[in-house]
Order: structure tokens, then C-alpha cells, then sequence
């Protein structure tokens, strides 16, 4: 009789997906994911436990942030398979008696997800066996204001998540969105972006020939142009809207 493989097969929504449907208690209060977020990005993110040193810094770092995102039309949902009371106990802590990095008094006002049936990381594939078999790895989900996956990230747990880079992630897949454009490399606001590929003969032809003194080619299949950093901040950002 062969040998059975016991090693369970992990499913994961993928880039383009519908974000899956749940309701859970938070530390905000019930949520219904991602129907209370409709309209708005938002960033699911899952960290491995309450009171560990790496989830600790990355949480005062995403709270430290918070109003950051928000200028940016993105919310924050947290989550981990701990219970409710222990996320409360954690957060209180995290306020009353940890500095780190200048960052001091720190209150986590986005919603902490309790899912101690371990129900939402199982539907999101938080749960990676080969690295543990009961905490959720640093997976990183944003989502559109449709509902869609967008992009994901995963870090196991040894590593800190980068935290320039998660904004930059949401500032770049709303430049691609309101100005039909992708970004290339390391892309930040004002560098140039990179413009649809050309259609026909003809376009490729008018862009090596330079006929569009906006639009630089490498070749005819890599052409670029210049959107100033302020018009893609302007037609992002939202500042009015979360003064504090």
C-alpha cells in the first residue's frame, strides 16, 4: 500500500479573486469582511501571536502609520488565532508600557480579528504548516475598494514585514488604477511610469519615431513617461478627510 502524503494541501485566494466572506469579533467590535470596507482599500494582515517581540513592533509600527493609510483611502484589519481577551490585553500593553523606535503611547485603533477556530486563516492560507501547524505566518492582503485581491505578501515568522514597502504597494496599485499606467522597478511617486504596450504596428511606429514628446522609448514595446509626484498624491491622498 503506498504511503499516504499526511502533509495537508494549503488553499489561498489568489491576485484577481474575490476576497472570501467572513464575520468575526474584533477589538473594534463585529466585523463583516470585506462588506464593511466597501468603497475603501483595505489591508488584511495576519501576525503569528499576542505579546511576541517581532508582531509587537510591527503593530506599533502599522498603528504609528494608521492615519498614513488612511490618507490613502486604505484601512488596516489585523488578525491572529488568539482570543479576544488576550488581543485587549496586548494592545494595552503595547500602550501603556513599550517605546520602540521614538514610538511611545501607541493605541492600535484598527481592528484586531480574534479567530481562535482558526476559521479565517484556514479561508485566507495564513496557516503554513511547514513553518508552524497553529500560528499564522505575515501575510499580507489588499484588497480594492471592490472586494478584489489585489497583491499578497508572505513572510514567515522570523521576519519583520516592511513597512515602506506596504505603502508604497497601495500607492502604486492606485496610480496604476487612475492613470492607466504600470510601475516599473522600485517605483515611487515621480518617477516616471511605464505606458500600455502598443497595440498596433502603427502606434509602435509613431513611438520610436518620438511623435509624443511625453512618452520615452527604449523600444518600441518600453516606453515611459513623467507623472509629476504632486498630480498622483493629489488624485490619492485625501487629507481633508482624516485631520486629526
Amino acid at each position: 500500500m503506498e504511503e499516504k502524503n499526511e502533509r495537508s494541501v494549503i488553499s489561498m485566494p489568489r491576485i484577481g479573486d474575490k476576497a472570501p466572506e467572513f464575520r468575526a469579533v474584533s477589538t473594534q467590535g463585529n466585523i463583516h469582511f470585506p462588506n464593511d470596507y466597501s468603497g475603501s482599500w483595505v489591508i488584511l494582515f495576519s501576525h503569528p501571536a499576542d505579546f511576541t517581540p517581532v508582531c509587537t513592533s510591527e503593530f506599533m509600527t502599522f498603528a504609528n502609520m494608521e492615519s498614513q493609510f488612511q490618507e490613502a483611502n486604505c484601512e488596516l484589519v489585523g488578525l491572529s488565532i488568539d482570543g479576544l481577551y488576550s488581543h485587549i490585553a496586548w494592545l494595552r500593553t503595547i500602550k501603556e508600557k513599550i517605546e520602540y523606535k521614538g514610538m511611545k503611547n501607541i493605541e492600535v485603533k484598527f481592528p484586531l480579528i480574534e479567530d481562535i477556530t482558526m476559521e479565517v486563516a484556514n479561508k485566507y492560507g495564513m496557516i503554513q504548516p511547514g513553518e508552524d501547524s497553529t500560528k499564522a505566518v505575515r501575510a499580507v492582503f489588499f484588497i480594492d475598494p471592490h472586494g478584489i485581491i489585489r497583491t499578497i505578501i508572505y513572510y514567515p515568522l522570523s521576519l519583520g514585514r516592511n513597512f515602506d514597502e506596504i505603502y508604497r504597494v497601495v500607492i502604486a496599485l492606485q496610480t496604476a488604477d487612475k492613470f492607466s499606467v504600470a510601475t516599473p522597478a522600485d517605483w515611487r511617486p515621480g518617477d516616471e511610469v511605464i505606458v500600455p504596450p502598443a497595440g498596433s504596428c502603427g502606434i509602435a511606429k509613431d513611438r520610436m519615431e518620438n511623435t509624443d514628446e511625453n512618452v520615452h522609448c527604449y523600444d518600441w514595446f518600453f516606453c515611459t513617461k513623467k507623472i509629476e509626484e504632486e498630480e498622483i498624491l493629489n488624485a490619492i491622498l485625501k487629507k481633508e478627510e482624516h485631520t486629526h
